[in-house]
């Protein structure tokens, strides 16, 4: 299937959703840990009958869900069609259909409080160091450029975060070249950042703000907190 855009994703209005990096993603609160596996049991039948599956976390109080296709089709300004990982049609079908499960389980969303990492590192040569970092993080060859016309490492259970590369120019001095991605619901963005600076950080770039914002700790060392704006609902 063709990948969504964010304008397509957004006007599907998928209240208990929210885009973050390359996928959907919900919580569900529940009240004990059974009524938890009862409802991905629900999930995990919706999914039979669509040919498709979210990934799952369950823990005390939560049932955290993340619907991403594996073959989403992505054109490029050539007209070069390649695999990635992606929101498609069949995403916004099974989060549709979990909303149902969820009303009918009596199980409330908790859209604001999902949140996605990721890791940056700033290179000129990712070609030649991004086998290192598969071997370190998923030890899969595989994983380098899976889901990705780029060298982004990607582990295919999903046991560790994304690392992907950033440009960056040659340089004599050591600079911080690892950062944390922290994508965010759009109407927490702002909270979020608000106690990150009061607890002592400081922003070093909202050029592009609300969708990048750059804040650094004390020592310098910086953080991107994420939104996808092209895929918030509109009010």
């Amino acid at each position: 299937m063709d990948m969504l855009t964010g304008a397509q994703i957004a006007a599907a209005n998928l209240t208990d959703w929210r885009k973050l990096a390359q996928g959907l993603h919900a919580r569900y609160l529940v009240d004990t840990f059974g009524a938890g596996a009862r409802f991905v049991v629900a999930v995990g039948e919706a999914g039979d009958m669509l040919g498709h599956h979210p990934r799952v976390s369950i823990g005390n109080g939560y049932v955290d869900l993340k619907l991403v296709s594996d073959d989403a089709v992505y054109r490029d300004d050539e007209g070069t069609e390649h695999v990635v990982e992606w929101v498609t049609q069949q995403d916004i079908d099974l989060a549709r259909r979990i909303t149902q499960i969820a009303v009918h389980h009596k199980i409330d969303a908790e859209p604001a409080s999902v949140s996605h990492i990721e890791l940056g590192l700033d290179t000129t040569r990712s070609a030649t160091i991004a086998p290192v970092w598969a071997a370190l993080l998923t030890g899969s060859a595989e994983s380098q450029g899976r889901g990705s016309p780029s060298d982004e490492i990607r582990d295919a259970t999903g046991r560790v975060p994304n690392l992907w590369f950033g440009d960056a120019d040659e340089h004599e001095t050591p600079l911080q070249r690892f950062h944390i991605e922290v994508y965010v619901p759009p109407e927490v963005a702002e909270e979020r950042i608000a106690a990150a600076l009061a607890a002592g950080g400081t922003v070093v770039d909202n050029s592009n703000a609300p969708m990048l914002t750059v804040i650094a700790d004390q020592d310098g060392n910086t953080g991107v907190v994420c939104v996808d704006v092209s895929a918030a609902k509109k009010d």
